[in-house]
């Protein structure tokens, strides 16, 4: 699956985007002024707890929280 595949799947199961989660990740200290300060385990769990996402999502997920990816990335 594309990472913009993981996206589109991500949007339609939780209704939130990639600026949502930016936004969530820094209410919950994940981040702090867009810079990732916690582990991947730590944001991927969260993840699959708060919004049932499967570790793959999660991970599409911090990979942009991280700024590996963006949403222009394929």
């Amino acid at each position: 699956m594309s990472f913009q595949g993981y996206l589109k799947t991500i949007k339609e199961k939780t209704g939130k985007g990639p600026a949502d989660f930016r936004q969530l990740a820094e209410e919950k200290g994940f981040t702090k002024n867009g810079d990732l300060l916690a582990k991947a385990g730590d944001v991927t769990n969260w993840l699959k707890a708060d919004f049932e996402l499967g570790h793959g999502h999660a991970m599409a997920i911090y990979a942009l929280l991280k700024g590996i990816k963006n949403e222009d990335s394929e």
